[in-house]
């Protein structure tokens, strides 16, 4: 059975927009996460952490709605997930940094 993916936004006392992911994310829950990224992430081009450390999954379709934004986020990943942002790709796109 999926686990259900929660998203929320914050701001740390730095200013620095962080959107955290808790769950899976695959292609039933994607478009939740696209449209949460896209919120998250501003015009003014503002720096957005996406945590993913308590990501316990993350397929295809999840993996391809970083993509559009590699050039305004930083990543922050399990042990799990790390290899995984290595191989797509995205790790050359973006900083993608351990819990």
């Amino acid at each position: 059975m999926t686990t259900a993916l929660t998203l929320t936004t914050s701001s740390r006392p730095d200013g620095v927009r962080v959107l955290t992911a808790v769950g899976e994310i695959d292609m039933s829950n994607a478009a939740s996460f696209a449209t949460a990224l896209g919120d998250a992430v501003t015009a003014d081009g503002a720096p957005l952490v996406v945590d993913l450390t308590a990501v316990e999954y993350l397929d295809s379709a999840g993996l391809s709605v970083l993509f559009p934004h590699a050039d305004r986020i930083a990543l922050v990943a399990s042990p799990l997930l790390e290899p995984l942002l290595t191989i797509s790709g995205l790790a050359d796109l973006t900083t993608v940094r351990g819990q």
